[in-house]
């Protein structure tokens, strides 16, 4: 880690989203054929990564990756240089599921320490329900295994705050220089910033509208979460007050069989 440059912004908060995870398929002759040299025992190949939103570039606060596997494998403990564009990520074979330890490290303009994720690789179907395991049987076996995770810098440096909001948010044409119509329209097309297939801005923390194939996090997931949390809710409440009834009834009851004990008592005393 760097030392710390300039002063941190004050009451601010940045955050970044980001994925990891893992996708695992399992050896086919048709679909997925095992390489050579691959041992026999090996059933899947896989890929461990992380990367932006809808594959933006995450390079600009994110230096390098570290990927702890299971010891077995050789080489078990790999570092992964960032690559403007790119995931982080490695691909490997194996049969066996296991915890992955994911220690990322920052940019130095950052100054921040690194942090630790962990994910479980999977390589089977797996769902809440019997149906979530069997579409993920139907998508020709992949395992997706992915988590969408907001990566929260509170009151970065001011080096570092600059570089996270320089991105998204375009110049002003007054700052440009430019003359003359040929000079606005110079001006305009520098300071279009980038966008991703579905309509993320590089450097910002936006994230798409809507879900396309690979890209199974949106604000279209989001609404689709929230309305399970408040069918859910729904579900709770009404089993609550169902429950809390029977309970009455059953209180009432004991209370009635007290009463009748209470009177053979005293009949039998007489």
């Amino acid at each position: 880690m760097a030392p710390p440059a300039g002063k941190r912004v004050k009451g601010v908060q940045i955050f970044r989203p980001f994925i990891y995870g893992t996708t695992a398929r399992p050896f086919d002759e048709k679909t997925n054929p095992k390489p050579p040299g691959v041992p026999d025992d090996h059933t899947h190949s896989w890929t461990v990564f992380v990367k932006g939103i809808d594959d933006v570039d995450i390079t600009y606060w994110l230096r390098r990756v570290q990927f702890k596997l299971h010891e077995s494998i050789p080489n078990h403990v790999r570092m992964v240089e960032g690559e403007k564009g790119k995931p982080f990520s490695i691909s490997e074979t194996g049969w066996g599921e296991f915890e992955i330890t994911i220690r990322l490290y920052y940019v130095p303009e950052s100054s921040e320490k690194p942090q630790t994720l962990y994910h479980h690789l999977r390589l089977h179907p797996y769902g809440r329900t019997e149906e979530e395991k069997e579409t993920m049987r139907l998508n020709g076996g992949e395992v997706v295994s992915w988590t969408y995770e907001e990566q929260l810098f509170n009151e970065p440096y001011e080096a570092f705050y600059d570089i996270l909001t320089s991105g998204a948010v375009a110049p002003s044409l007054s700052n440009t220089g430019g003359k003359g119509a040929k000079g606005k329209k110079d001006a305009q097309q520098q300071q279009q910033p980038s966008r991703s297939e579905g309509g993320v801005l590089d450097r910002s923390a936006m994230i798409p509208l809507t879900n396309r194939p690979g890209q199974p996090f949106s604000r279209e997931t989001e609404q689709l979460e929230i309305k399970k949390l408040q069918e859910a809710m729904i579900k709770i409440e009404r089993m609550t007050k169902q429950m809390t009834e029977d309970i009455r009834k059953k209180e009432a009851k004991q209370q009635e069989l007290k009463a009748d004990a209470a009177k053979a008592a005293a009949a039998n005393a007489a």
